[in-house]
Order: structure tokens, then sequence, then C-alpha cells
């Protein structure tokens, strides 16, 4: 009996045009952006489907264009008949994964990501926080790094850990800097500056937390319908209120997304569906488990491969 979990992508994914195609063929995602249009009492569809690249990427724009893409390509599977029994979300899809399991309405959830993102932007003045790819370091490793140059006075810490040999770090530009040339002293095969505008996921957030600790207790949650497997914790979470308490503490805390998919595996997940633009999550899931299913869906080409593919299993 296959067992499936829904991958939802977070930042970094975004890309004019997604979600166009699936909204043109499918009144049910169509009627997903425009909700997200009503809610937000903005064009974010036009946005979207037209761009341009560098206002979409913005993160107050990207994280209620990533969710309203996902949930609306959620939408054309459940009209397939696809159903999952686990969700998980990257960082920003985690607010996916809690549409999905019936925990936070889609207009709630939009309007509350889009004042996540307001909230982490203004949480560090642009320039003076950052964030890395390491490449090739082990995990125990990278922290000894990261809590060196901390105590040193320049605070960084492990964000990301993606899965195995891949660790996203996150902090003050200095200690960014200063842990990536640490970290290559130590071994790591690369060290990449991302492009991203605010130390996500590091103690620099906190902030950002507090503020968005009463935005999150101003929305009705409800206990998950199916197992949410939470990025602060790679565990499931049922509960509205540790649901609550586990999204303020993720934007400081890291994403620990490799000990998610050991977890689903662990659970008996054998297909991994990545629901929403790009592939990022599905290789991820094939560096943690090279046998695992991984079927993207983002277009209409995507959305009929991974229908057949689920056919042939049953």
């Amino acid at each position: 009996m296959t067992k499936i979990a829904f991958l939802f992508p977070g930042q970094g994914s975004q890309s004019v045009g997604m979600g166009q195609e699936i909204a043109a063929a499918y009144p049910s995602a169509n009627e997903i952006f425009q909700n997200a249009d009503m809610r937000l009492n903005e064009p974010l569809s036009t946005l979207m489907f037209e761009g341009p690249q560098e206002i979409l990427t913005k993160t107050v724009n990207a994280q209620p264009a990533l969710l309203t893409s996902s949930i609306a390509i959620l939408s054309v599977l459940k009209e397939h008949n696809v159903y999952a029994d686990y969700v998980a979300g990257h960082s920003l899809g985690e607010y996916s994964a809690l549409v999905a399991a019936d925990v936070l309405s889609f207009a709630d959830a939009v309007e509350a990501v889009r004042k996540r993102g307001e909230l982490m932007e203004e949480a560090v003045p642009n320039g003076q926080g950052g964030m890395a790819a390491v490449l090739g370091l082990d995990r125990q490793l990278l922290k000894e790094v990261t809590d060196e140059i901390t105590a040193a006075g320049d605070p960084v810490q492990l964000a990301n850990l993606n899965c195995p040999g891949q660790i996203v770090i996150s902090g003050s530009a200095a200690g960014v800097e200063k842990a990536s040339a640490l970290a290559k002293e130590k071994g790591a095969k690369r060290c990449l500056l991302l492009n991203v505008s605010g130390p996500f996921h590091s103690s620099l957030m906190k902030p950002a937390a507090e503020k968005f600790e009463s935005v999150i207790s101003g929305y009705v949650l409800k206990n998950a319908s199916i197992p949410v497997v939470a990025n602060v914790t790679a565990d499931p979470v049922f509960e509205a209120d540790r649901i609550r308490q586990l999204l303020v503490a993720q934007l400081y805390s890291p994403v620990l997304w490799e000990d998610t998919i050991v977890k689903l595996i662990d659970l008996g997940v054998d297909t991994f569906i990545e629901v929403g633009p790009g592939k990022v999550l599905s290789g991820l899931v094939k560096k943690v488990d090279r046998r695992a299913k991984t079927l993207p869906v983002f277009d209409q080409e995507s959305l009929q491969a991974a229908i057949t593919a689920l056919k042939e299993d049953q």
C-alpha cells in the first residue's frame, strides 16, 4: 500500500508564471488565485503570472505567492482524488502544509504569511545579516564552527539542514563570512552566499518572532486532520496550540528538513509529491534516500505524469 507525503516548497522556488497553466485549466485553481487577490486587496496573481521577477522575489511577495501557487495545485490534486497520509513544508512551505491539513484556512494563511514576510524584512536592516550554503561538511562539525564564531561575538547558526552535505547557515553578515571561512578550513567543499534579504532561521529573527506571536494569535487554528511533520522538531504534530507555538519558534530555529524526510520514511512513506513550483525538495529527498519515489507537480505535464505514476502503483 503506497503511503504518500505532500511536500510544499519554501522561499527560493518562486518564478514568474508559476501556477498560471494550472489556473487556466482548472476553475478550482483559478479561484485560489482570485481569493488571494481579494484577501490581500491587491493583484498578487498578476505579479505571479507577469512579474517582474525581482518584485516577486521580495520576501513580502514571495511568501504569499508560493503559498497561493501550492494551494492552487493542491486543489487540482484533490479533484483527481490524490490525498496525502502526511504533509510537511520547507520553512514558508509549512503554511501550505497547514492549509492542506485543515489547520488554517487559505485566506487566513495568505494574509498571515504576508505579515510574516513584512516582519522578517523589518527585523534586520538590509546588509547586516546574511545566509550561506555550506557544502560537504558534517552537521556536528559545522555546528562547532558556528558556535565558535558566535561565542567570539558574531552570531551565526545552522538554519536549514537540507540533506547530507548541504546545510545553510544564517546570522550577522560578519558571522556568516567568518563561519564560511572557518568551515572551508575544516574541510567544506564550498560556501555560497545566498541572495536573501535577511538572516532567516537565526537568533536575529527573535524580534520578528515576538511580533509574529501576536499576529498568529489573531487567527483560528484547528487541530490537524492529517499529521504535519514540523520544521522545528521533525515530529508529527496535531494540536492547534502546539502548532501555533512552533510557527513562532520556526522563525528563529533551524529547519530540520533532512530529519523530516527521515521521519516520514520511518513512518512508511514511499512516495513524496512536491506540490508547488520547482523540484528543489524532490532533489533533497533523493539525497536523503535514493529509493524514495518523488513526483514534483507544478504544471499540466507534471500533474499528468504524477497521476499516471500513482495509478501504476495501485
